[in-house]
C-alpha cells in the first residue's frame, strides 16, 4: 500500500465512464489522496483548469467530443507543470511513446493494478509539489534580489554568492571594458558570459572561441581572419571571429593557455580596439564586447611569468569568480529537479521520483567536475533507470570511482586535509574514529540512517548494528 498523501490541490480524474470515475475516486480517497475531482465530459477540462489548480490529472484516451490525446496536447501546452497520467485500454507501444513525447508523466493500461496506479499518482503529486516549491523559491529570490532575471534563466541557483554575482553583472552590463570570468571547470563560465551578452542589450552575435590548444598562428587566423594569399591555401579573404562579433560579444574561453605572442595581440585588441587580419597591414576596428574566461589561477600565472601582467590588469576591470558546486549546497535540490526533468524529456520517458536521501548523498560529494559532472551523473542515472524511483545505489556506483572525493570529516570543502586540526595531540583509535565518522555522517544526513550509511559506504543494517552496539556500550 501507498503512504497517506495530503495535499491542498485536488487530483483530477477525466473519463467518460461513470463506473471508472467512481472506482478510481474511491481508491484514491481510501488511500488518503484527497481531495479528488471527477469529470466525465472532456469539454469541461480546460475551463476547469482555468479556474482551479490541480496536483495531477488521470486522463482516459478514448472519449467523445475531445479525445484524450488532443486534451493531453492542450494541457501540456497551456499547463506544462501539471503531471498527466494516461489510463487507457489502448495497449499500443506507439501510442504510449507518442503520449510520453507529448508530455505524459505515465501511461497505464486498463485494467490497472491498484498498487501501480497509487504509486504513479503519488510520484506525480510529489513531483508537482517539488516543482511548485522550486518555482516559488526561484520567483521569490529573483523578484527580491535580481533585476533582469530573464538573462539568468539557464542558470539554476538560489545560492547567495551566485545571486550576488547576478546583481554585479546587472550593474556592469553596459560597460565596454573586458570582463574576466574565473572558476573551476564545469562551473558555468560560458552561461555567465551569455548572460552578460543578453544584459548588455547588444544586437550582434554572441561568438565563442576556445583558446586552449591553439598556437599563435591558428589563434590569429581564427580571431582576426586572413587576406587572400596570406597562406599557401588562402585562396580568398576570410573574416575572423572579431569581425563576426561586430555589435555583439566575443567570448574567449581558456585564455590562461594563450602563448606569449597571442597575449600581445590580445592586449592590443583590448587597448586600441584594432586588429590586423593575417597578411594585412591595414588595421580593422572592432566594437565587440569582450568576455574572457579561464579555470586557471591567473594571478599565479602572472607570478610565474607565463601570463602578461599588463594584460591581466587590463582584464581585471571587471572580474567574476564563480564558486564551485561543493560550496553551493542549497542548489543541489534545484539541480536534481531540473536535470531529472530535462533528461526524462530528452529521452521521452516519465520523470522518475527522487528518494529523500538523494539530496544529502549528493551534497556529500566533492564534485570536482562541478555542474557539468552533476548533470552527466543525473543523465546516466535517469537513462538506465527502469523503475519509478531512482535508487541511491545507482548514484553510489556512478560516484564510487571517486570515493576520495566524498566529503568526510577530515576533508574540507576545498579539498585540503585538516586531520591535524581535528586531532592535534594524537591520532584517534579505530573505535574513536568509527564513532566520529558515524556522528559526522548522521549530522550530514540530518539523522537519516539510510543516507548516513550511503555516505559511509556501508549498508543501513551494518550502520544500525554499530549504533545499537555503541548505545549498549555507552
Amino acid at each position: 500500500m501507498i503512504d497517506t498523501v495530503s495535499t491542498t490541490l485536488p487530483v483530477l480524474i477525466v473519463d467518460d465512464e461513470p463506473q471508472v470515475l467512481r472506482s478510481i475516486d474511491m481508491l484514491l480517497r481510501s488511500s488518503g489522496i484527497d481531495p479528488v475531482l471527477a469529470v466525465d465530459d472532456s469539454r469541461k477540462v480546460i475551463p476547469l483548469l482555468a479556474r482551479q489548480s490541480v496536483a495531477a490529472i488521470l486522463l482516459d484516451l478514448s472519449m467523445p467530443h475531445i479525445s484524450g490525446e488532443e486534451l493531453l496536447d492542450n494541457i501540456t501546452t497551456e499547463y506544462p507543470d501539471i503531471p498527466i497520467i494516461i489510463i487507457t485500454a489502448t495497449n499500443d507501444l506507439d501510442t504510449a511513446v507518442k503520449c510520453v513525447r507529448i508530455g505524459a508523466f505515465d501511461y497505464l493500461v486498463k485494467p490497472v493494478d491498484e498498487d501501480q496506479l497509487l504509486s504513479s499518482v503519488k510520484r506525480a503529486m510529489e513531483m508537482s509539489a517539488l516543482r511548485n516549491e522550486v518555482l516559488t523559491l526561484r520567483e521569490s529570490i529573483f523578484e527580491r534580489d535580481v533585476r533582469n532575471k530573464e538573462a539568468f534563466v539557464d542558470i539554476v541557483t538560489c545560492d547567495a554568492a551566485m545571486l550576488a554575482i547576478f546583481r554585479y553583472l546587472v550593474a556592469i552590463a553596459g560597460s565596454t571594458q573586458p570582463t574576466l570570468i574565473t572558476g573551476e571547470t564545469g562551473t558555468g563560465k560560458e552561461l555567465i558570459a551569455r548572460a552578460i551578452h543578453q544584459l548588455s542589450g547588444r544586437t550582434g552575435e554572441f561568438v565563442v572561441i576556445d583558446s586552449a590548444g591553439l598556437d599563435d598562428t591558428l589563434f590569429s587566423d581564427s580571431l582576426f581572419g586572413h587576406t587572400r594569399g596570406a597562406y599557401t591555401n588562402a585562396i580568398q579573404d576570410r573574416e575572423g571571429l572579431v569581425a563576426r562579433a561586430k555589435g555583439g560579444t566575443l567570448f574567449l574561453d581558456e585564455i590562461g593557455d594563450l602563448s606569449a605572442a597571442s597575449q600581445i595581440k590580445l592586449l592590443r585588441l583590448f587597448q586600441e580596439n584594432t586588429y590586423y587580419p593575417v597578411g594585412s597591414d591595414k588595421p580593422h576596428q572592432s566594437d565587440a564586447r569582450f568576455v574572457v574566461a579561464t579555470h586557471r589561477d591567473v594571478e599565479q600565472l602572472v607570478k610565474d611569468g607565463t601570463f602578461r601582467k599588463d594584460l591581466y590588469y587590463r582584464l581585471r576591470a571587471h572580474r567574476v569568480e564563480l564558486p564551485p558546486l561543493r560550496e553551493r549546497h542549497d542548489d543541489i535540490p534545484l539541480l536534481i529537479e531540473n536535470f531529472i526533468n530535462d533528461t526524462a524529456m530528452s529521452l521521452g520517458k516519465p520523470a522518475p521520483s527522487v528518494p529523500g536521501e538523494l539530496t544529502a548523498l549528493l551534497q556529500s560529494y566533492h564534485w570536482p567536475g562541478n555542474v557539468r559532472e552533476f548533470k552527466a551523473v543525473i543523465y546516466d542515472a535517469v537513462a538506465r533507470n527502469e523503475k519509478g524511483v531512482l535508487p541511491l545505489q545507482s548514484f553510489r556506483e556512478l560516484l564510487g570511482a571517486d570515493d576520495a572525493d566524498m566529503t568526510d570529516p577530515g576533508h574540507d570543502r576545498g579539498g585540503a586535509t585538516h586531520i591535524d586540526t581535528l586531532f592535534p595531540d594524537r591520532l584517534p583509535t579505530l573505535k574513536e574514529a568509527e564513532d566520529f565518522l558515524i556522528d559526522a555522517a548522521l549530522q550530514r544526513a540530518n539523522g537519516n540512517q539510510g543516507t548516513a550509511a550511503a555516505i559511509l559506504g556501508m549498508s543501513r543494517q551494518a550502520l544500525n548494528k554499530r549504533i545499537v552496539r555503541r548505545r549498549k556500550a555507552g
